[in-house]
């Protein structure tokens, strides 16, 4: 056994904290019952879902996953293949421009740059819906309406503030020497941000990802604005399809669909949480 691990249950076995963990562990079982009853639910025949709240069904059935997949006109392999769609090219997208502002707001001159960066921190205080109806005049103007671009070409603008700041303090934490060294080697700006910054930047670059493929895939307001036709529609679209056609027989349907929309979401977590961890504290937030 590993010291960490004998530290760890030397730890657990000392009673003054026993009740800090039993709280943790209820405070864990309320945040993860309605996800653990989502899924349960998912594997009940229809007449069991809400006869009871308990968890364990009487009789496992997977009919609700095959069935709800081919519920709608259109299976739900088509919302999943749109969806990865506009996920992969956000997240491309807020990646190479994210990491490109940073680096210019964190080691390059030019005129105005405190105001440039104070601007684009205050679009962090903005709301949301405050340009909704702005974005999608403009948008409409350019015959972008029914199309993924105005769901994916802002990210190859950087205007996620938070991506581009998350960007900048993780490049001001990597020393200028290693700038000075290559400049007197003959770098160029851009040979020193390809070969230097950017692979080092790793762990914010993967932070941005993962929270990029997050906040998209959970996107509903966005997508529900600017997709119509259903050959375009996304995954949370096709629930609120799926919601408004079925019967009142069919939640079992619902949930499973529902069940499997956050298995995406939960991988790219699982494999990526170390490197989330890694950047926000080596980012630390200082200005």
């Amino acid at each position: 056994m590993s010291t960490n691990n004998q530290h760890f249950l030397r730890r657990l076995l000392i009673p003054r904290y026993w009740p800090v963990h039993l709280m943790l562990i209820l405070a864990t079982i309320v945040m993860l019952y309605p996800l653990l009853w989502m899924v349960s639910s998912s594997l009940k025949p229809e007449t069991e879902i809400f006869q009871s709240s308990g968890l364990i069904p009487s009789e496992l059935t997977f009919s609700n996953y095959t069935e709800g997949w081919t519920a709608l006109q259109t299976p739900f392999t088509r919302f999943y293949i749109n969806s990865f769609i506009i996920v992969i090219l956000v997240v491309i997208g807020n990646v190479l421009t994210s990491s490109l502002t940073g680096y210019a707001f964190a080691r390059v001159k030019f005129p105005g740059k405190r105001i440039w960066f104070s601007l684009m921190l205050l679009t962090l205080m903005l709301p949301f819906h405050v340009t909704l109806v702005p974005r999608y005049i403009m948008f409409s103007e350019l015959n972008w309406i029914n199309t993924i671009l105005p769901l994916v070409v802002p990210s190859f603008l950087a205007t996620e503030a938070f991506f581009v700041f998350l960007n900048v303090q993780f490049i001001r934490g990597i020393p200028r020497d290693l700038d000075e060294a290559a400049s007197v080697d003959g770098a160029s700006r851009w040979q020193i941000f390809t070969r230097i910054i950017f692979p080092l930047s790793t762990p914010a670059l993967i932070t941005t990802a993962i929270f990029s493929f997050i906040w998209t895939w959970n996107d509903f307001l966005s997508q529900l604005l600017y997709l119509n036709k259903t050959e375009l529609l996304t995954v949370p679209l096709a629930l609120r399809q799926f919601v408004s056609a079925m019967d009142q027989s069919s939640y079992g349907q619902l949930f499973a669909m529902s069940t499997l929309a956050q298995i995406p979401i939960l991988l790219f977590f699982v494999f990526g949480q170390k490197y989330i961890v890694e950047g926000i504290a080596t980012t630390g937030f200082k200005g």
